[in-house]
């Protein structure tokens, strides 16, 4: 006999669907040399880091367009299926760039948006 009577058990599947959203905008100022080699960038010419991360995924074309059109920056890194987008450049055409696309993804898009971190 079933722990509920004579009732038949229900079997409950719960999945996360991201809705659309901005999960992480990062400034890194001044990275360390070793980290533009472990990300495969050519750290002779790189300076600040921007990270985004965006679901769904194919916001981060959204994102670089936005982001190279707002300021002097480089495109270091596009993952269109994990959602990342990794931005080179000065501190402030990185951060800059960050807040275009904030502003963008936050007012037009209507995503849920975080605020810009910096390290």
């Amino acid at each position: 006999m079933s722990v509920f009577g004579n009732e038949p058990r229900q079997r409950v599947i719960q999945e996360y669907v991201p809705g659309k959203q901005v999960t992480l905008a990062h400034v890194i100022a001044s990275p360390q040399q070793g980290l533009y080699l472990k990300l495969g960038l050519d750290g002779e010419t790189a300076g600040a880091l921007g990270i985004l991360t965006i679901t769904p995924s194919e916001g981060v074309i959204i994102a670089a367009d936005i982001a190279t059109k707002a300021a002097s920056v480089e495109i270091g890194f596009l993952d269109r299926f994990g959602g990342s987008l990794v931005l080179v450049g000065d501190v402030a055409s990185v951060e800059a760039s960050l807040k275009a696309v904030l502003g963008y993804f936050d007012d037009v898009l209507q995503y849920a948006v975080v605020g810009l971190t910096r390290s």
